[in-house]
């Protein structure tokens, strides 16, 4: 039997990108799965395309927003009751220099990158099980700095932090907490980044691997995280960038 056979995993951010190609494959494992998101329109696109019926679930939430979360967590615990781990993947990205962001970009960033973890952990406790996991999704900036990124990367720098004081604060329920870091993957948010093929070749060009990344390949590692093979690993940051970060491509 599969490790996640009707365990029940809620994920921000899910209607596309890393979250969706999660929750696919958590399904594809027998799990039941729980999308949240901002847009209905999405998560309902999301849901039919997943076609898991009744072990999948989609909540609107706005992850900024700590009383949309508590309300997104009270559904699935009407529906599902438990919760057996936690992909908190929602974020915005942020393309601007210094001088030229608004108090309000700060705001929206912050309080959905770093602000938005915090409180889908925080929310998401009572119904965790003992001996789940929890999983963060921080950001290659986090490691090499680009000026256009001051804030969006230092939202990612609170969020790599978090598994480092969560892990122990929770570890009496058995709980464990990581982060994953992705680092040039093809997903809609990339996409607004990197709109033609010469930006997108000048981004390849940095990885050792030589390639961008897929959304499944970080999807991937966020399962082993989940699951009860990384049972002895907490507090750690798992990096999935094809070498970004710490190589020089030959």
């Amino acid at each position: 039997m599969s490790d996640f056979a009707n365990k029940t995993y809620f994920i921000t951010g899910g209607g596309s990108g890393i979250g969706l190609a999660t929750a696919r494959l958590l399904l594809d494992e027998g799990a039941n799965v729980v999308i949240a998101g901002r847009s209905a329109e999405r998560l309902d696109t999301a849901a039919k395309e997943l076609d898991g019926g009744d072990r999948v679930l989609a909540v609107t939430a706005d992850v900024s927003r700590p009383a949309e979360l508590e309300s997104a967590v009270e559904q699935v615990r009407r529906r599902f009751g438990t919760l057996h781990g936690v992909f908190a993947n929602a974020g915005v990205s942020l393309n601007a220099r210094t001088a030229d962001v608004t108090e309000a970009d700060f705001d929206q960033v912050v309080g959905t990158n770093f602000k938005g973890a915090f409180f889908t952990v925080q929310k998401a406790l009572p119904l965790l099980a003992e001996g789940s996991s929890v999983v963060l999704n921080a950001s290659w900036l986090v490691h090499r700095g680009m000026g256009p990124g001051s804030v969006y990367a230092a939202s990612k720098a609170a969020v790599l932090n978090l598994p480092r004081t969560l892990a122990p604060d929770l570890a009496e329920r058995g709980i464990r907490v990581n982060a994953v870091t992705p680092g040039h993957i093809r997903t809609e948010m990339f996409d607004t980044v990197a709109p033609v093929e010469e930006v997108r070749e000048f981004f390849r060009g940095q990885v050792a691997l030589g390639a961008l990344g897929t959304p499944r390949d970080v999807a991937e590692t966020v399962l082993f995280l989940l699951s009860p093979r990384s049972a002895y690993i907490t507090g750690q940051e798992f990096v999935v960038d094809g070498g970004l970060t710490g190589s020089v491509p030959a």
